[in-house]
C-alpha cells in the first residue's frame, strides 16, 4: 500500500473531527497527540493490546507510553515526514476502542 502525506485539504477535513474529539497538534512536528485515561492499569494495558493488533495489521505503529492508567500517544507517519491517512485511521480506531 502506497502511503502519502495528507494534502492541506485532506488534513483540514481529517483533523476537524479528531481535534474536536481530544486530539491536538504537536508543536514543531506534523503529528497529533492525545492522552487516554482509564480506570485501572489493566484497562489501559488491555486497550493498548487491542490497538496493537490493528497497528500490526496496518503496519503503522504509534509512539506511545503508559504510566499506570494513562496512555500518551503521538501519531505521525515517519516514512512520509508527517500525517497520512494511516494516522487518521489509527486515531479513529483508538477513539473507538477507548
Amino acid at each position: 500500500m502506497m502511503v502519502e502525506k495528507l494534502t492541506k485539504v485532506e488534513r483540514k477535513v481529517a483533523l476537524a473531527g479528531l481535534l474536536a474529539d481530544g486530539w491536538s497538534l504537536v508543536e514543531g512536528r506534523d503529528a497529533i497527540i492525545r492522552s487516554f485515561k482509564f480506570k485501572t492499569f489493566n484497562q489501559a494495558f488491555g486497550w493498548m493490546t487491542r490497538v496493537a493488533m490493528y497497528a500490526e495489521k496496518w503496519n503503522h505503529h504509534p509512539e506511545w507510553s503508559n504510566t499506570y492508567n494513562r496512555v500518551d500517544v503521538v501519531l505521525t507517519t515517519h516514512s512520509v515526514g508527517g500525517l497520512s491517512e494511516l494516522d487518521i485511521k489509527l486515531a479513529r480506531m483508538m477513539d473507538k476502542l477507548a
